[in-house]
Protein backbone atom coordinates (compact mmCIF):
# COMPACT_ATOMS: atom_id res chain seq x y z
CA UNK A 1 0.00 0.00 0.00
CA UNK A 2 1.08 3.56 -1.26
CA UNK A 3 1.58 6.63 1.63
CA UNK A 4 -1.18 7.96 -0.44
CA UNK A 5 -3.42 4.76 -0.12
CA UNK A 6 -3.09 5.18 3.51
CA UNK A 7 -3.87 8.66 3.56
CA UNK A 8 -7.16 7.81 1.37
CA UNK A 9 -8.19 5.29 3.44
CA UNK A 10 -7.98 7.72 6.44
CA UNK A 11 -9.85 10.36 4.93
CA UNK A 12 -12.54 7.21 3.87
CA UNK A 13 -12.81 6.45 7.39
CA UNK A 14 -13.05 9.91 9.06
CA UNK A 15 -16.08 10.38 6.37
CA UNK A 16 -17.95 7.37 7.96
CA UNK A 17 -17.25 8.73 11.06
CA UNK A 18 -18.89 11.97 11.01
CA UNK A 19 -21.40 9.99 9.78
CA UNK A 20 -22.25 7.78 12.59
CA UNK A 21 -25.60 8.45 14.58
CA UNK A 22 -24.89 7.19 17.86
CA UNK A 23 -22.12 5.48 19.78
CA UNK A 24 -22.84 2.10 18.34
CA UNK A 25 -22.08 2.98 14.63
CA UNK A 26 -18.86 4.84 15.96
CA UNK A 27 -17.82 2.11 17.22
CA UNK A 28 -18.54 -0.15 14.56
CA UNK A 29 -16.14 2.66 12.59
CA UNK A 30 -13.72 2.30 14.65
CA UNK A 31 -13.35 -1.62 15.01
CA UNK A 32 -13.50 -2.15 10.81
CA UNK A 33 -10.81 0.58 10.79
CA UNK A 34 -8.42 0.40 14.21
CA UNK A 35 -9.88 -3.34 14.88
CA UNK A 36 -6.53 -5.20 16.79
CA UNK A 37 -6.90 -7.83 14.27
CA UNK A 38 -8.67 -7.23 11.31
CA UNK A 39 -8.79 -3.40 11.09
CA UNK A 40 -7.77 -1.98 7.56
CA UNK A 41 -5.73 0.47 9.10
CA UNK A 42 -4.01 -1.86 11.44
CA UNK A 43 -3.33 -4.12 8.99
CA UNK A 44 -1.73 -1.75 6.44
CA UNK A 45 0.37 -1.04 9.34
CA UNK A 46 1.33 -4.41 10.06
CA UNK A 47 2.47 -4.22 5.83
CA UNK A 48 4.81 -1.52 6.30
CA UNK A 49 7.62 -3.66 7.94
CA UNK A 50 7.49 -5.90 4.99
CA UNK A 51 8.36 -3.13 2.52
CA UNK A 52 12.23 -1.86 1.17
CA UNK A 53 14.00 -0.32 3.47
CA UNK A 54 13.83 2.95 0.92
CA UNK A 55 10.02 2.94 1.01
CA UNK A 56 9.42 2.33 4.83
CA UNK A 57 9.89 6.19 6.11
CA UNK A 58 7.97 7.50 4.15
CA UNK A 59 4.93 4.74 4.52
CA UNK A 60 5.56 4.69 8.59
CA UNK A 61 4.98 8.69 8.13
CA UNK A 62 1.82 8.29 6.45
CA UNK A 63 0.34 5.40 8.66
CA UNK A 64 1.44 7.58 11.95
CA UNK A 65 -0.92 10.38 9.83
CA UNK A 66 -3.03 8.57 9.11
CA UNK A 67 -3.62 6.63 12.22
CA UNK A 68 -3.45 10.25 14.56
CA UNK A 69 -6.19 11.69 11.47
CA UNK A 70 -8.79 8.65 12.70
CA UNK A 71 -8.20 8.54 16.15
CA UNK A 72 -8.95 12.47 16.38
CA UNK A 73 -11.89 12.12 14.42
CA UNK A 74 -12.94 9.25 16.40
CA UNK A 75 -12.68 11.47 19.73
CA UNK A 76 -14.02 14.42 18.24
CA UNK A 77 -17.26 12.52 16.84
CA UNK A 78 -17.65 10.73 20.63
CA UNK A 79 -17.41 13.60 22.77
CA UNK A 80 -20.17 15.30 20.43
CA UNK A 81 -22.43 12.43 20.32
CA UNK A 82 -22.11 12.24 24.04
CA UNK A 83 -22.93 16.01 24.66
CA UNK A 84 -25.78 15.75 22.49
CA UNK A 85 -26.95 12.61 24.20
CA UNK A 86 -26.53 14.12 27.65
CA UNK A 87 -28.35 17.77 26.04
CA UNK A 88 -31.31 14.72 25.03
CA UNK A 89 -31.61 12.98 28.28
CA UNK A 90 -31.48 16.63 30.10
CA UNK A 91 -34.50 17.75 28.35
CA UNK A 92 -36.80 15.08 28.97
CA UNK A 93 -35.57 15.03 32.76
CA UNK A 94 -36.29 18.93 32.87
CA UNK A 95 -38.78 19.75 35.80
CA UNK A 96 -41.24 22.51 35.89
CA UNK A 97 -40.41 23.50 39.53
CA UNK A 98 -43.20 25.85 39.75
CA UNK A 99 -45.46 24.24 37.86
CA UNK A 100 -48.35 22.44 39.90
CA UNK A 101 -48.83 18.85 40.37
CA UNK A 102 -52.31 17.91 41.18
CA UNK A 103 -51.26 14.78 42.88
CA UNK A 104 -49.38 16.96 44.90
CA UNK A 105 -50.43 17.07 48.64
CA UNK A 106 -50.81 20.26 49.78
CA UNK A 107 -48.63 21.40 52.80
CA UNK A 108 -49.89 22.57 56.39
CA UNK A 109 -49.28 25.36 58.57
CA UNK A 110 -46.46 24.88 61.12
CA UNK A 111 -47.63 24.70 64.54
CA UNK A 112 -45.56 27.76 65.82
CA UNK A 113 -47.05 29.89 62.81
CA UNK A 114 -50.48 28.57 63.99
CA UNK A 115 -49.76 30.48 67.28
CA UNK A 116 -48.40 33.20 66.04
CA UNK A 117 -51.30 34.13 63.95
CA UNK A 118 -54.03 33.04 66.79
CA UNK A 119 -52.09 35.20 69.34
CA UNK A 120 -52.32 38.21 66.78
CA UNK A 121 -55.70 37.72 66.12
CA UNK A 122 -56.50 37.54 70.04
CA UNK A 123 -55.06 40.67 70.54
CA UNK A 124 -55.97 42.48 67.60
CA UNK A 125 -59.44 41.59 68.96
CA UNK A 126 -58.51 44.14 72.04
CA UNK A 127 -57.00 46.68 70.02
CA UNK A 128 -53.68 46.49 69.98
CA UNK A 129 -51.34 47.18 66.35
CA UNK A 130 -48.56 44.86 65.83
CA UNK A 131 -44.76 46.35 66.00
CA UNK A 132 -41.50 45.21 64.60
CA UNK A 133 -37.88 45.78 64.91
CA UNK A 134 -34.09 44.78 63.83
CA UNK A 135 -33.53 41.26 65.14
CA UNK A 136 -29.75 42.84 64.71
CA UNK A 137 -29.94 45.28 67.71
CA UNK A 138 -27.41 47.66 69.26
CA UNK A 139 -26.73 46.49 73.12
CA UNK A 140 -28.48 50.33 74.37
CA UNK A 141 -32.02 48.82 73.03
CA UNK A 142 -31.29 45.42 73.88
CA UNK A 143 -30.46 45.53 77.59
CA UNK A 144 -29.01 49.13 79.10
CA UNK A 145 -32.49 51.15 78.14
CA UNK A 146 -34.49 48.10 79.72
CA UNK A 147 -33.40 48.37 83.19
CA UNK A 148 -30.43 45.77 82.63
CA UNK A 149 -27.05 47.88 82.76
CA UNK A 150 -23.45 46.35 81.91
CA UNK A 151 -22.82 43.88 84.75
CA UNK A 152 -26.28 42.77 85.61
CA UNK A 153 -27.18 39.06 86.73
CA UNK A 154 -29.96 39.12 84.58
CA UNK A 155 -28.17 39.38 81.53
CA UNK A 156 -26.39 35.86 82.13
CA UNK A 157 -29.54 33.98 81.51
CA UNK A 158 -29.77 36.30 77.89
CA UNK A 159 -26.40 35.53 77.00
CA UNK A 160 -26.35 36.34 72.96
CA UNK A 161 -23.97 36.19 69.82
CA UNK A 162 -22.08 39.07 69.73
CA UNK A 163 -21.53 40.76 66.13
CA UNK A 164 -19.37 43.38 67.77
CA UNK A 165 -18.89 44.85 71.22
CA UNK A 166 -21.91 46.61 71.10
CA UNK A 167 -24.18 44.83 67.91
CA UNK A 168 -25.52 41.29 68.87
CA UNK A 169 -28.59 38.97 67.69
CA UNK A 170 -31.55 40.56 69.96
CA UNK A 171 -32.27 38.18 73.00
CA UNK A 172 -36.15 39.39 73.44
CA UNK A 173 -38.21 41.39 71.34
CA UNK A 174 -38.38 44.11 74.28
CA UNK A 175 -36.43 46.68 71.99
CA UNK A 176 -39.40 46.78 70.36
CA UNK A 177 -41.59 48.54 73.35
CA UNK A 178 -38.56 50.74 74.17
CA UNK A 179 -38.53 52.00 69.90
CA UNK A 180 -42.17 52.29 70.26
CA UNK A 181 -42.25 54.63 73.48
CA UNK A 182 -39.29 56.43 71.98
CA UNK A 183 -40.99 56.71 68.36
CA UNK A 184 -44.52 57.64 69.72
CA UNK A 185 -46.52 59.29 72.50
CA UNK A 186 -48.95 57.38 74.68
CA UNK A 187 -51.85 56.14 74.82
CA UNK A 188 -49.83 52.64 73.54
CA UNK A 189 -51.18 49.56 72.67
CA UNK A 190 -48.91 47.02 71.38
CA UNK A 191 -47.54 43.31 70.51
CA UNK A 192 -44.11 42.32 68.92
CA UNK A 193 -43.74 39.33 67.79
CA UNK A 194 -40.52 37.85 65.87
CA UNK A 195 -37.55 35.96 66.10
CA UNK A 196 -34.80 36.18 69.21
CA UNK A 197 -32.13 34.72 69.56
CA UNK A 198 -29.83 32.98 73.00
CA UNK A 199 -26.45 30.52 72.96
CA UNK A 200 -28.56 27.75 74.08
CA UNK A 201 -27.68 24.34 73.13
CA UNK A 202 -30.75 22.57 71.91
CA UNK A 203 -32.86 20.50 74.07
CA UNK A 204 -36.46 19.75 74.80
CA UNK A 205 -37.14 23.08 76.32
CA UNK A 206 -34.47 25.36 74.64
CA UNK A 207 -33.51 26.30 71.05
CA UNK A 208 -31.11 28.93 69.96
CA UNK A 209 -33.61 30.83 67.98
CA UNK A 210 -37.30 30.83 69.17
CA UNK A 211 -39.85 33.38 68.92
CA UNK A 212 -41.70 35.78 71.24
CA UNK A 213 -44.72 37.87 71.52
CA UNK A 214 -44.17 40.54 73.21
CA UNK A 215 -46.63 43.13 74.59
CA UNK A 216 -46.62 46.80 75.98
CA UNK A 217 -49.40 49.38 77.46
CA UNK A 218 -49.05 52.71 78.30
CA UNK A 219 -51.59 55.39 79.42
CA UNK A 220 -53.33 57.12 82.04
CA UNK A 221 -54.46 55.58 85.11
CA UNK A 222 -53.42 51.85 83.73
CA UNK A 223 -53.18 49.43 87.09
CA UNK A 224 -52.79 45.55 87.53
CA UNK A 225 -56.00 45.06 87.21
CA UNK A 226 -55.91 46.00 83.68
CA UNK A 227 -53.02 43.79 83.32
CA UNK A 228 -54.79 40.60 85.06
CA UNK A 229 -58.20 41.24 82.67
CA UNK A 230 -56.70 41.11 79.25
CA UNK A 231 -54.14 38.24 80.63
CA UNK A 232 -56.90 36.37 81.20
CA UNK A 233 -58.68 37.18 78.20
CA UNK A 234 -56.42 35.47 76.35
CA UNK A 235 -55.55 32.58 78.45
CA UNK A 236 -59.81 31.45 77.98
CA UNK A 237 -58.99 32.60 74.20
CA UNK A 238 -56.18 30.58 73.79
CA UNK A 239 -56.94 27.19 76.14
CA UNK A 240 -60.84 27.36 76.38
CA UNK A 241 -63.29 29.95 78.03
CA UNK A 242 -63.09 27.80 81.42
CA UNK A 243 -59.93 28.75 82.49
CA UNK A 244 -58.41 31.09 85.19
CA UNK A 245 -55.17 32.44 85.55
CA UNK A 246 -53.23 33.21 88.71
CA UNK A 247 -49.87 35.46 89.05
CA UNK A 248 -47.04 34.94 91.41
CA UNK A 249 -44.24 37.61 92.31
CA UNK A 250 -41.32 37.37 90.50
CA UNK A 251 -38.02 39.69 89.55
CA UNK A 252 -37.72 40.69 85.97
CA UNK A 253 -35.34 44.36 85.52
CA UNK A 254 -37.87 46.03 83.17
CA UNK A 255 -40.96 45.39 85.53
CA UNK A 256 -42.14 46.42 88.98
CA UNK A 257 -44.24 45.05 90.36
CA UNK A 258 -43.18 41.50 87.72
CA UNK A 259 -44.97 38.28 88.14
CA UNK A 260 -45.16 35.11 86.51
CA UNK A 261 -48.82 34.54 84.67
CA UNK A 262 -49.94 30.70 85.42
CA UNK A 263 -53.20 29.19 83.52
CA UNK A 264 -55.28 26.64 85.19
CA UNK A 265 -54.96 23.33 83.57
CA UNK A 266 -56.55 22.68 80.32
CA UNK A 267 -55.88 19.06 80.94
CA UNK A 268 -57.41 18.37 83.46
CA UNK A 269 -59.33 21.48 84.64
CA UNK A 270 -56.69 21.61 87.32
CA UNK A 271 -56.60 18.03 89.04
CA UNK A 272 -53.49 17.20 88.44
CA UNK A 273 -52.19 15.14 85.54
CA UNK A 274 -48.68 14.80 83.74
CA UNK A 275 -49.16 17.73 81.81
CA UNK A 276 -49.24 20.49 84.73
CA UNK A 277 -46.72 18.54 86.99
CA UNK A 278 -49.74 17.54 88.74
CA UNK A 279 -50.01 20.79 90.42
CA UNK A 280 -53.26 21.73 88.65
CA UNK A 281 -51.31 24.93 87.04
CA UNK A 282 -49.31 25.70 83.67
CA UNK A 283 -46.74 28.38 83.44
CA UNK A 284 -47.76 30.14 80.54
CA UNK A 285 -45.80 33.93 80.16
CA UNK A 286 -43.94 36.16 82.37
CA UNK A 287 -45.19 40.14 83.16
CA UNK A 288 -45.51 43.02 85.11
CA UNK A 289 -46.08 46.78 85.60
CA UNK A 290 -43.54 48.63 83.20
CA UNK A 291 -40.44 49.92 85.47
CA UNK A 292 -40.47 53.99 86.19
CA UNK A 293 -36.75 53.90 85.07
CA UNK A 294 -37.95 52.28 81.34
CA UNK A 295 -40.82 54.74 81.02
CA UNK A 296 -38.15 57.36 81.68
CA UNK A 297 -35.72 56.01 79.15
CA UNK A 298 -38.75 55.85 76.49
CA UNK A 299 -39.48 59.51 77.14
CA UNK A 300 -42.35 59.15 79.32
CA UNK A 301 -42.91 60.67 82.55
CA UNK A 302 -44.02 58.08 84.90
CA UNK A 303 -46.08 60.46 87.07
CA UNK A 304 -48.22 61.24 84.22
CA UNK A 305 -48.27 57.23 82.79
CA UNK A 306 -48.31 54.00 83.99
CA UNK A 307 -47.86 50.74 81.47
CA UNK A 308 -48.13 46.64 81.63
CA UNK A 309 -46.08 44.61 79.62
CA UNK A 310 -46.22 41.04 79.13
CA UNK A 311 -43.94 38.16 77.46
CA UNK A 312 -44.52 34.87 76.22
CA UNK A 313 -42.68 31.98 73.78
CA UNK A 314 -45.02 30.68 71.25
CA UNK A 315 -43.20 27.94 70.50
CA UNK A 316 -43.88 26.58 74.31
CA UNK A 317 -47.44 27.84 73.70
CA UNK A 318 -47.60 25.44 70.70
CA UNK A 319 -45.86 22.91 72.58
CA UNK A 320 -48.82 22.81 75.36
CA UNK A 321 -51.52 23.38 73.19
CA UNK A 322 -50.28 20.50 70.96
CA UNK A 323 -49.62 18.20 72.86
CA UNK A 324 -45.37 18.32 71.78
CA UNK A 325 -43.17 16.86 74.36
CA UNK A 326 -39.77 17.98 73.07
CA UNK A 327 -39.38 21.76 71.62
CA UNK A 328 -36.60 20.12 68.92
CA UNK A 329 -39.59 18.82 66.99
CA UNK A 330 -40.41 22.17 66.06
CA UNK A 331 -37.38 22.58 63.81
CA UNK A 332 -36.90 19.44 61.96
CA UNK A 333 -38.55 20.08 59.09
CA UNK A 334 -39.81 16.40 59.05
CA UNK A 335 -43.75 16.69 57.15
CA UNK A 336 -44.32 13.83 59.17
CA UNK A 337 -44.21 15.84 62.50
CA UNK A 338 -46.35 18.53 60.18
CA UNK A 339 -49.47 15.95 59.23
CA UNK A 340 -49.83 15.83 62.77
CA UNK A 341 -51.48 19.63 63.28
Amino acid sequence: MTPEALLALADRARAEIEAARDPGELEGVRRRVLGRRDGLLTIAGAGVAERPAHERAALGRAFNQAKSAVEGALEARGAALAAATAAARAAGEWVDCSALDEECEPGRIHPVTRVLREIAHIFGGLGYAIAEGPEVEVERFNFELLNIPAGHPARDSQDTLYLSDTILLRTHTSPVQMRTMLSQPPPIRIIAPGRTYRRDNPDPTHLPMFHQVEGLVVDEGITVGDLKGTLLTFARSMFGATREIRLRPNFFPYTEPSMEVDVSCFVCDGSGCRTCHQRGWIEILGSGMVHPTVLRNGGIDPARHQGFAFGMGPERIAMLKYGIEDGRELTVNDIRFLHQF
